[in-house]
């Protein structure tokens, strides 16, 4: 906008055009003008009554409202807002500009609008041809209103990312005209419906990341003029229909995330003859790879990564494809032959996934590959050292590297000077930490042999956000500028044998949002200037020798999700606090094998509100927590077996076993009505089983085991339809076991050591249930027993299976009561993987 001068004609400045004849100002671009600000509705920008194209994207305007004075440019056919940071309603006057052509409010700051502008803008923007609301909030609009009064004019309907809901809308058959159609990122549901296929102009089509359901319909064979469609990420299934053939423009089909299956089709690679694009990744393809693929020279994309594929590939074969720049392979059935002809090259190849393909060494093509930008050879074969020659490849331009899960044994250095993203974990390296590459933000060396301190070049790492060091065999302190990074967001340190004591926080905080220092060696309190850390969502200590009241002051973290002091040297009173918003996010507190003493802190239980069913911080639907592709998951010993299962944001816990606990379980217990499970075990709690824990309808693990609680147990507690594990034994209770549909399947160590007790399952009958004795000593060790971990990668890589998904996604995993039963005398070494 340098030319923007008072003293010269606005009609010669950057961006202005005028009417040749009247001079008269008719457009205005300033889309990328470093724009910041808000545009008040007295703006002059209001006062230019014949501007017909306007052009405000990517700028920012700070969230600040879509002006209303945008209602006076009555003479606009092109309108362009998008990526330009507005947010708020969008202003009933828009929909006011009769002259209308093209309207794009598109990828703003949380920018909505409401039915009645919906309405407003379809019955008066009837000469409409190009319509961009992608990432505005749609989600209380009716999309099924009539779009008859656009159906002459209408060519592209761009609604990506709108919180839409229910199935497709019909009324869009009514718009013959359209040529682009994208509804991605909503969440549609049912069948694909076949009315689609009378938008016989559609040449752009896409429906990714829905929840569309059945096949692919046969009446897409009428949308011959289609070049590009994307129905991924949905849950489609059955075999690839004989319809695509129809489509002999497709440019670009992407099918990736749904569960299709059968064999990929030999005839898709010869009946498409402009296919560039073909990505099938995640589904569930079986038999080999057809050889057809290697004769349609266009291709430039290739995803076939994580089907049932089969078969050997030499993928010299693919280097016929001159073109290609993506080929994605991983997580199959494949074993890959990487030798090349002297006459084979990849002379564009940009990305490459060979993961999990039965590769034994270093691909000597890759010598060559100067241009590559991502790499991914994980979970292969590869032993050894890496070659010097490897750090040649793409050495300007290799931006991430996935070198898990082989046998590697060495790498002194990584001297790859735009490398983002590195992951060598699970490999053997031995030997002290490499220095880290100059821009990298992702570094995993997790499960190997590392031994020494982390060296201090960690903290000249500018932008790293992630570090995963966890299990090695790594000591000493930790540097303090590590955790007082800015940028540093991830940090695992757990099961190595780092000492000393847990660095300060300077007072203008840390970016930390995990802090995973668990199974080492700290020692000393847990720093208060943790609470610097505005953004932390998880801190895990467990198993450390930290010495310390209480943390208190933690309690005013907003988003701290999951607190893990267990088997650490707390103690003394948690006491009460005045406060009105304690831990307003915890969904996951473990004090267990302490020293804290006391009665339990009832006035934390009163307004733990995430606990809480129809709390504003509740959580009703299934997420996970995760950062970077990685997962939480949490350890349970299950009558000596270990289970691993991810943690769901909705997998709420509360754990005080094994500390000096005493007096009654409080009531107010009783309104942590989302708890999944609670284990107050071992400790001196006295009093009844309160009623109150009747209303726990979410309780799938009650443990109140080895204590001193009397009377009966409440016959309400049968009510606790999902209560799948429940460990009673050791107190003093007295008279008949409740019988219930849950109740029914719990065994009788749910109950011995209670000499008071009849009824099924023990064997005692209630003849007499008023002789109850005082139980003997205890020592047995509660039945759950955990502590958090991560798992799972980027690329779609995570380990393990979805049991324990299943298991508490169902409410009622009795089948792994069975199964424990079952593999009860083999308990001390066997155990279950859950993700």
């Amino acid at each position: 906008m340098l030319s923007w001068n008072d003293g010269t004609d606005c009609c010669s400045w950057d961006g202005v055009t005028c009417d040749m004849v009247t001079g008269q100002v008719i457009g205005l671009d300033l889309s990328c003008s470093w724009l910041h600000g808000s545009i008040p509705s007295n703006s002059s920008l209001f006062l230019l009554p014949y501007l017909e194209t306007l052009n405000l994207g990517s700028n920012d305007f700070n969230s600040s409202l879509i002006s209303s004075g945008f209602g006076r440019l009555i003479s606009l056919t092109h309108l362009n807002l998008s990526n330009s940071y507005f947010s708020g309603q969008i202003p009933s006057e828009i929909s006011q500009l009769s002259k209308m052509l093209s309207l794009d409010l598109s990828k703003n700051d949380e920018v909505r609008i409401e039915s009645p502008v919906w309405k407003g803008l379809i019955e008066n923007l009837t000469k409409l041809k190009e319509l961009v609301l992608s990432e505005v909030d749609m989600s209380t609009i009716v999309l099924d209103y009539s779009l008859t009064n656009l159906s002459s004019s209408l060519s592209s309907l761009h609604l990506t990312s709108c919180n839409l809901i229910g199935p497709i809308p019909a009324s869009l058959a009514n718009l013959p005209q359209l040529t682009s159609l994208s509804l991605s990122y909503n969440h549609f549901s049912g069948h694909i419906p076949s009315f689609l296929s009378h938008l016989k102009q559609l040449y752009y089509l896409n429906l990714e990341q829905n929840n569309l359901v059945g096949g692919i319909p046969d009446s897409f064979v009428n949308l011959t003029q289609l070049s590009f469609l994307d129905l991924s990420w949905n849950q489609l299934t059955g075999r690839l229909p004989s319809c695509l053939k129809g489509l002999q423009n497709l440019v670009t089909l992407r099918l990736s995330g749904n569960s299709l299956n059968g064999t990929i089709p030999s005839w898709l690679f010869t009946v498409l003859p402009y296919l560039e694009v073909i990505h099938l990744r995640d589904n569930r393809f079986t038999g080999s790879i057809p050889s057809t693929i290697f004769e349609l020279v266009n291709l430039t994309s290739i995803r076939l990564s994580s089907n049932n594929l089969s078969g050997h590939i030499e993928l010299c074969m693919f280097a016929r494809l001159k073109n290609l720049q993506y080929l994605y392979l991983s997580q199959n059935r494949l074993s890959v032959n990487t030798k090349l002809d002297a006459n084979s090259t990849f002379p564009k190849l940009l990305k490459l996934g060979l993961s999990a393909c039965n590769i034994s060494e270093f691909p000597d093509f890759l010598r060559s590959q100067d241009r590559l930008e991502w790499l991914q050879l994980s979970e292969n074969k590869i032993y050894g050292r890496i070659p010097n020659w490897f750090w040649d490849i793409g050495k300007d331009t290799l931006y991430n590297l996935n070198l898990s899960d082989n046998f590697l044994t060495d790498v002194e250095q990584v001297p790859l000077k735009n490398l983002r993203f590195l992951d060598l974990r699970s490999n053997l390296l031995q030997g002290s930490v490499m220095v880290l590459p100059p821009r990298l933000i992702f570094f995993s060396i997790s499960n190997n042999k590392l031994t020494g301190e982390i060296p201090s070049s960690f903290c000249t790492a500018a932008p790293i956000e992630f570090i995963d060091l966890s299990n090695n065999s790594l000591s000493g302190p930790i540097p303090e500028c590590l955790v007082d990074s800015i940028t540093l967001i991830w940090l695992d340190l757990h099961l190595n044998s780092f000492n000393g004591s847990i660095p300060q926080i300077s007072a203008n905080g840390s970016g930390l949002v995990n802090l995973i220092l668990n199974d080492n060696q700290f020692e000393g309190p847990l720093p208060q200037s943790l609470a610097n850390c505005s953004g932390l969502q998880v801190l895990n200590v467990a198993n450390n020798r930290i010495n310390d009241t209480f943390p208190h002051w933690l309690a005013q973290l907003p988003e701290l999700l999951v607190l893990i002091l267990r088997s650490n040297k707390f103690y003394g009173l948690i006491g009460n606090t005045d406060a009105r918003v304690i831990f307003p996010k915890l969904r996951i507190l473990d004090l267990s094998r302490n020293e804290f003493t006391g009665v339990l802190p009832t006035r934390y239980f009163q307004i733990l509100k995430a606990m809480m069913r129809g709390s504003n911080t509740s959580t009703d639907h299934v997420q996970y927590m995760h950062r970077f592709g990685r997962y939480y998951s949490a350890f349970f010993t299950l009558k000596g077996i270990d289970v691993e299962m991810n943690i769901l944001s909705i997998f709420l816990v509360i754990d005080f076993s094994s500390n000096r606990f005493e007096g009654q379980i409080p009531e107010v217990v009783g309104k942590l009505n989302l708890l999944i499970m609670l284990n107050f075990s071992h400790n001196n709690l006295t009093g009844r089983i309160p009623l109150s824990l009747r209303n726990l309808t979410a309780l799938e693990s009650l443990d109140l085991s080895s204590n001193r609680l009397v009377g009966q147990i409440p016959t309400q507690l049968t009510s606790l339809n999902f209560l799948s594990k429940l460990n009673l034994s050791h107190n003093q209770l007295v008279g008949p076991i409740p019988q219930g549909p849950q109740f029914n399947t719990f065994q009788s160590d749910s109950y011995i050591g209670n000499l008071g007790l009849c009824g099924f399952p023990l064997s005692d009958e209630c003849s007499n249930i008023d002789d109850a004795q005082e139980p003997a000593p205890r020592d047995t060790w509660s039945w759950f027993d955990w502590k958090v971990a991560m798992m799972g990668y980027a690329s779609g890589l995570v380990i393990g299976f979805s049991i324990g998904y299943m298991a508490f996604a169902t409410g009622r995993p009795r089948w792994l009561v069975r199964m424990v039963e079952r593999k009860r005398v083999r308990r001390q070494s066997t155990k279950i993987f859950l993700s």
